[in-house]
């Protein structure tokens, strides 16, 4: 029952990241949890075992379940939402706490190593960076408005300037 239902999670999910939790109190764990949350995650303690079963049957990468990267106790981080917000959390919260330990992850169904998700955490959000792109394509759009402004205020002056004499 529980491989089913993991495995469901992991057909489902955007992201899965694997860590090495060892170490990590009860209420650092439910810090983390709760920050989790927040971005539509949940960290899952689970077998390795377990896991190699769950992930081979929802069809993930070998990479994630070999034998170099399930040694010691494993907790999953997955979402079925923005793939990067829970990586920036893990990311922020081990800059806090000395534990948990990154060991690899599935983003978009492409295998990330633990440098990858390094990098992965470090980029903006996905709202900012939407946020970017829409400031970039609408800024030069507000300078020529304000160009056309300009021209059609002088022609009025003009206008008015005529009318009056």
């Amino acid at each position: 029952m529980f491989v089913e239902n993991l495995t469901a999670e992991l057909k489902s999910s955007t992201a899965v990241v694997a860590v090495d939790y060892a170490g990590l109190t009860v209420k650092a764990q439910q810090d983390l949890k709760k920050r989790l949350k927040t971005v539509g995650a949940r960290l899952e303690i689970v077998k390795n075992t377990l896991f190699r079963i769950a992930s081979k049957e929802a069809g993930l990468t070998e990479e994630v379940a070999s034998e170099s990267v399930l040694k010691g106790p494993t907790a999953l981080i997955v979402t079925e939402g923005d793939p990067i917000a829970p990586i920036q959390i893990l990311a922020k919260f081990m800059a806090e706490h000395e534990f948990p330990q990154l060991k690899v992850g599935v983003v978009e169904n492409t295998f990330r190593t633990k440098e990858e998700l390094i990098t992965l955490s470090k980029l903006p959000s996905k709202e900012t960076l939407f946020a970017q792109v829409v400031g970039a394509t609408a800024s030069p759009l507000y300078g020529m408005v304000n160009t056309l402004q300009g021209n059609i205020q002088k022609l009025l002056y003009i206008l008015d300037q005529k009318a009056k004499t």
